[in-house]
């Protein structure tokens, strides 16, 4: 279950980073550290998929539903921070637009 809670930072992280705070940084740093958290993550979540995949390919997992699980769980959260990234693109380029 420690890739439910991985994947919940990730939404917790990125739920946070949406609310407003008084002590926020103006210059994105408290964005970008979302992001990159929400990518080692990610990546944390891809590798556990991978070796669970490999082990049942191998022959070395008695349960697969736990590699399918891990698999789905990385496939979700790799989704939810593309979908983030695209809106601060968008968010970005709308406010470029705004300034021309």
């Amino acid at each position: 279950m420690e890739a439910v809670s991985r994947v919940e930072g990730v939404v917790a992280a990125l739920a946070q980073q949406a609310a407003p705070t008084q002590a926020a940084a103006t210059d994105g740093s408290g964005f970008a550290t979302s992001m990159a958290r929400a990518v080692d993550d990610l990546r944390a979540l891809q590798s556990q998929s991978e070796t669970l995949g490999v082990a049942a390919v191998t022959g070395d997992l008695n349960d697969i539903h736990s590699a399918m699980i891990a698999s789905t769980r990385a496939a979700v959260t790799l989704e939810l921070v593309a979908a983030v990234r695209n809106k601060g693109v968008d968010a970005f380029n709308e406010i470029m637009r705004m300034q021309a």
